[in-house]
């Protein structure tokens, strides 16, 4: 027997944007509560420090994959980390565009990369870090 619809199908769904209030962390405690711009910084450092395909409770969507960087060359580095941020940050749909990257190779290791998020409650300054 091939079940039907019943109906189902043909009834209007209503989509909601989920609210961006949550929990605000601060360092390793969780202190009150963030909203908008200030819940978006940490959406963002979530998603750049926690390792795509490694933790079974997050979706394979989230997260960064920067492990495997280490030991390449700059040359191959640099363009990859660009890449590789934008596309996981993308994934959020309040994240509207990521731009701007500026790398910094002072440190001997290390590459510290800055760029510009813009979210729809407005543009932010973020930054990581991946040691080569």
């Amino acid at each position: 027997m091939i079940p039907g619809d019943n109906g189902f199908l043909s009834e209007d769904f209503e989509i909601e944007d989920q609210p961006t209030y949550t929990y605000k962390m601060s360092g390793d405690q969780i202190q009150g509560y963030a909203d908008n711009l200030e819940a978006m910084k940490q959406v963002i450092y979530k998603i750049i420090h926690t390792e795509r395909y490694q933790y079974p409770m997050y979706s394979w969507n989230y997260g960064t994959e920067l492990s495997d960087l280490y030991g390449e060359p700059v040359s191959y580095v640099v363009p990859e980390l660009e890449r590789r941020i934008t596309e996981a940050l993308l994934w959020d749909d309040r994240i509207t565009e990521v731009s701007d990257f500026e790398f910094d190779l002072t440190n001997k290791g290390v590459i510290s990369v800055t760029f510009n998020v813009q979210t729809v409650f407005g543009t932010l300054k973020s930054e990581a870090e991946v040691s080569i």
